[in-house]
């Protein structure tokens, strides 16, 4: 890694934007949003958002270090489609659902 990725920073610090690293180095995305378990102070993940476009959502497990101007995962670019699942949010994240049926929090507040 011969960037210059700044200070390691706490993860609720990192911005939107913030490019994000494979464990090799190779950039695989930029972060959307920090995923934060406020409750309990821990880190659940990152959105972010691939070099192909794809929202995906990456588990803290997959997380390394945290840096003013990067974010460095465990995983590699190959593995990325398999450990960081793809996120469809669908009306901003509150319907969705398969088949164009709600679901999410408009679907529970409808009972569908």
């Amino acid at each position: 890694m011969s960037e210059d990725y700044g200070t390691a920073i706490h993860y609720t610090a990192v911005e939107r934007g913030t490019p994000v690293y494979d464990n090799g180095g190779e950039k695989v995305g930029e972060v959307r949003r920090v995923e934060d378990n406020y409750a309990e102070h821990i880190l659940d993940g990152f959105e972010i958002i691939d070099l192909e476009g794809t929202l995906r959502f990456v588990d803290a497990p997959e997380v390394s270090r945290t840096f003013e101007r990067a974010v460095i995962l465990t995983i590699s670019a190959a593995e990325l489609p398999e450990r960081a699942h793809a996120v469809n949010r669908g009306l901003g994240g509150i319907a969705g659902g398969d088949g164009g049926q709600p679901g999410g929090l408009l679907g529970r507040i409808f009972g569908r």
